[in-house]
């Protein structure tokens, strides 16, 4: 019988939470090793929220599931994983988790911090019609939708997000960690709304009331919506 791979875990405090960096091997030695500590120190480990330093792994939804599940059993919350893996940083942010360190600045691709002219950016993409429940679209530039986003359909994109129409399904704009990034749309009501890696809280509306264009953006490290103007 095969023994599994034993997986040096270095565990520091940062703000608010404890960061854990692994050596090399797969990861399911890296997550047996942890595991392994969190049970020898339970009574270190928990009430505490880790952040994991996973490097390029690949993790799949399945397999931080699992992991933040195991965590939760133990009294211990996963808050964020950090990652060199766009698929795993995406698995993260889909599952709610942060991918930076609390109280840090979002760190810019070196593709990005190059001074690039209009023509060379990403291309926009032009969807004309209305986004039904279980519809989803996923771009890296911006995204502009002439109709409306229902309950249930989703919108993931680099950039900005334009709705010219009512926005009442899914929206992540700024994926690749881009707090610059806006959404607009002639009805906000989304469902939910997240710009890099900052949730927004949706203001609740009142029956009736007469709606506006609105634009959401970051602010203070939060999500703030204003009157969408020119």
């Amino acid at each position: 019988m095969d023994t599994m791979q034993q997986v040096s875990v270095e565990i520091k405090g940062v703000q608010n939470a404890l960061l854990v960096t692994f050596g090399e091997g797969d990861w399911l030695s890296a997550e047996a090793s942890l595991l392994q500590r969190v049970d020898a120190q339970n009574a270190f480990f928990k009430g505490g929220r880790l952040v994991v330093d996973v490097a390029q792994r690949k993790l799949k939804a399945a397999d931080m599931g699992k992991f933040r599940d195991l965590l939760s059993e133990r009294g211990v919350s996963l808050w964020g994983v950090l990652t060199t893996s766009v698929t795993t940083r995406e698995t993260a942010r889909r599952l709610g988790l942060a991918t930076q360190l609390p109280g840090s600045k979002p760190v810019r691709r070196l593709s990005e911090r190059r001074s690039t002219t209009p023509q060379e950016q990403e291309e926009a993409l032009l969807i004309r019609k209305t986004l039904r429940s279980g519809m989803k679209i996923e771009h890296s530039g911006h995204v502009t939708v002439i109709g409306d986003v229902n309950p249930g359909a989703e919108i993931v994109a680099g950039g900005d997000v334009v709705v010219w129409g009512r926005l009442r399904g899914s929206v992540s704009a700024g994926v690749e960690t881009n707090p610059n990034a806006i959404v607009c749309a002639m009805e906000m009501e989304p469902t939910h709304l997240r710009i890099a890696d900052t949730i927004a809280n949706v203001p609740a509306r009142r029956r009736g009331e007469k709606r506006g264009p609105e634009m959401a953006s970051i602010y203070k490290n939060e999500v703030i919506f204003r009157f969408w103007k020119k």
